[in-house]
C-alpha cells in the first residue's frame, strides 16, 4: 500500500467527490483554488462560497417534487429557510434568489424581515412560519408584521396560551393564519421524554375545539411537526411522523382551514468524507405515509413545507488554518498547532463534539501521519483529535522546508458557528475572530472574491470590554 497522504485518502474513500478534488497536490473546493486564496487573504480564514446555497435549494426542491410526482400526491411542497442558521445578509440575499420562504425563531427575526422588505429582496406574499416560545417583544414583531398587510405570517403556537396575546395585538377583521406545534416524543435514549417545545398530541384536538373554532378571527392553517435528531430512517421518525399525521387526519375532519403540514428540518449535511444519506428515498418514503395515511382516513393530503437551515447553508462554508508548530510530547501524541482557537472559529467541535470534514489544502504528495490538532488557547478543551469516521486524525508530515507551511481546512462549516460563539464579540482568551471572505461567481462563471469582514482588532475588543 502506498502511503501518501493523497494515496490514503484515495484508498479509503471514493474520491475525488462532490466539491473537492486535487490538483498538483492542491485541494480544490468547487473549483476553488485554495492556496490562491490563502494566499491572497492568508489564515485563518472563513470562507462562503454562495453558489452552494442556490444548488442544495434546487436539490432539495426537486427531490422533492420528484416524489410527489412519482406519487401522485395532491399537496404541494414548499421551501423555508430557517434563519437561525445563519442570519448574515449574504446568506439570505442569496438564498431568497431561489423563490423560498422564511423561518424565524426569534424577536430579533423581525427587523431582518424588514430590512429584507426595504431592499425589495421579498414582498408581503412571502411566507413567513414564526417558531418558538414567544415573549412579548417577539408577540409584537409578528403582530406588527400581520398589522402591515404581510399576507401569510403563520406563528405557531407553542403553548396554549399564546393566542390570547394576538387577539390582543392583531388588528381589524381578516382572519389570521396560525399553525400549532406538535410536542414530538423525544428518542427513547435522550434526557427527556417530551419535547419542551409545542402542544401535546393528545391535547390539540381538543385545544382546536375549544379555543379555534368558532373563533371568528383567527384559522387554523397548519400543524408544525419536528424531531431534533432530524429526519433518518428510523423506526422512531417513522413512529412519530405517523403519529403526527394521524392529529393531521384526526384534525382535518372538523377543521376545513388545516390544509398544510410543516416537517420541519433535519435534513442531515455532508460531515464525513463517507457519507451516506439517500435524500432520494426518504423524500419518497415521508411522501408516501403522508398520502397513505390521508387515504385511509378519507381526507386531502396536507401542502407540505420543510425548514432546512443547516442543509441550506452548512456546505457552503469552510475554515482554514496553517500549522505554526508541531510538537511531540510523548510517544504516541503529535502535536499540530494552528493558528487560532476551534473555541473561537468552530464552537461545534468543542461544544456538542461536532465532527467536520478535514482535509489538508497543500503537501498531497508527502507521507501521512497521526496527528492531535490543537488550538493556541490555554484552555485544555481546545482540540480536535478524531473523524466522524474514525477515532483518529491523519495529516500530511510536518517535515517541511521553511516557508513552506501546511494548510488543513474543515469543510461544511457554513451553519451556526458563529450564532454559537458570538460574531464580534468577545471570544475566548481574547483569540481574535479570523478574516470571513465571501466567494461567489460572476455571469461568465469566473470566481469573484471580497472580504466580508477584517480579523477582530484589539481595539474593538477592548471597547466591548470598556477600556
Amino acid at each position: 500500500m502506498k502511503n501518501t497522504y493523497r494515496d490514503l485518502i484515495e484508498q479509503t474513500f471514493y474520491f475525488p467527490q462532490e466539491g473537492f478534488e486535487v490538483i498538483d497536490n492542491q485541494l480544490h473546493f468547487y473549483g476553488i483554488d485554495l492556496m490562491e486564496i490563502i494566499k491572497q487573504y492568508g489564515t485563518p480564514l472563513k470562507i462562503s462560497y454562495l453558489p452552494k446555497i442556490g444548488s442544495q435549494i434546487k436539490k432539495a426542491k426537486r427531490i422533492f417534487n420528484v416524489a410527489i410526482a412519482k406519487s401522485d400526491y395532491k399537496g404541494s411542497y414548499t421551501y423555508c429557510y430557517c434563519t437561525k442558521s445563519s442570519h448574515f445578509s449574504f446568506v439570505l440575499h442569496e438564498a431568497l434568489k431561489n423563490d423560498i420562504h422564511l423561518e424565524t425563531s426569534s424577536a430579533y427575526d423581525i427587523p431582518i424581515i424588514r430590512s429584507l422588505l426595504n431592499d425589495k429582496k421579498i414582498d408581503k406574499s412571502i411566507y413567513i412560519i414564526c417558531n418558538g416560545f414567544k415573549r412579548p417583544q417577539y408577540i409584537d414583531g409578528i403582530a406588527g408584521l400581520i398589522n402591515d398587510g404581510f399576507e401569510n405570517v403563520i406563528p405557531i403556537l407553542d403553548n396554549k396560551n399564546e393566542l390570547a396575546n394576538y387577539e390582543k395585538k392583531i388588528k381589524g377583521r381578516k382572519k389570521v393564519k396560525v399553525g400549532i406545534r406538535i410536542a414530538a416524543e423525544e428518542e427513547p435514549n435522550f434526557e427527556f421524554y417530551t419535547s419542551r417545545l409545542g402542544i401535546r398530541y393528545d391535547e390539540i384536538v381538543d385545544y382546536y375545539r375549544d379555543h379555534l373554532k368558532k373563533n371568528p378571527r383567527f384559522q387554523l392553517k397548519m400543524l408544525h411537526f419536528f424531531i431534533n435528531t432530524g429526519i433518518k430512517d428510523t423506526a422512531y421518525y417513522w413512529s412519530e411522523l405517523n403519529k403526527c399525521v394521524s392529529v393531521y387526519c384526526e384534525l382535518k375532519k372538523i377543521c376545513p382551514t388545516l390544509d398544510s403540514l410543516d416537517i420541519g428540518g433535519g435534513w442531515p449535511v455532508r460531515h464525513s468524507l463517507g457519507f451516506d444519506y439517500d435524500y432520494e428515498y426518504m423524500a419518497e418514503q415521508i411522501i408516501r405515509q403522508i398520502k397513505s395515511a390521508c387515504k385511509s382516513q378519507g381526507v386531502d393530503e396536507p401542502n407540505i413545507y420543510s425548514e432546512f437551515g443547516s442543509f441550506t447553508v452548512a456546505e457552503s462554508g469552510a475554515t482554514l488554518y496553517s500549522i505554526v508548530d508541531s510538537k511531540q510530547q510523548n510517544d504516541s501524541e503529535t502535536w499540530y498547532m494552528i493558528d487560532s482557537s476551534f473555541i473561537t472559529t468552530l464552537p461545534d467541535t468543542w461544544g456538542i463534539k461536532q465532527k467536520f470534514i478535514l482535509l489538508a489544502i497543500n503537501h498531497w504528495n508527502k507521507d501521512y501521519t497521526r496527528v492531535n490538532i490543537g488550538g493556541i488557547t490555554c484552555d485544555s478543551d481546545d482540540y480536535y483529535n478524531n473523524e466522524s469516521h474514525v477515532n483518529q486524525v491523519y495529516l500530511p508530515n510536518e517535515e517541511k522546508p521553511p516557508g513552506d507551511p501546511l494548510y488543513i481546512g474543515f469543510f461544511h462549516t457554513g451553519a451556526y458557528q458563529e450564532s454559537i460563539g458570538g460574531y464580534g464579540g468577545i471570544q475566548h482568551c481574547l483569540i481574535p475572530a479570523p478574516k470571513h471572505v465571501i466567494i461567489d461567481r460572476d455571469e461568465d462563471g469566473e470566481i469573484t472574491t471580497r472580504l466580508f469582514a477584517k480579523e477582530q482588532s484589539a481595539k474593538n475588543m477592548l471597547k466591548i470590554l470598556g477600556y
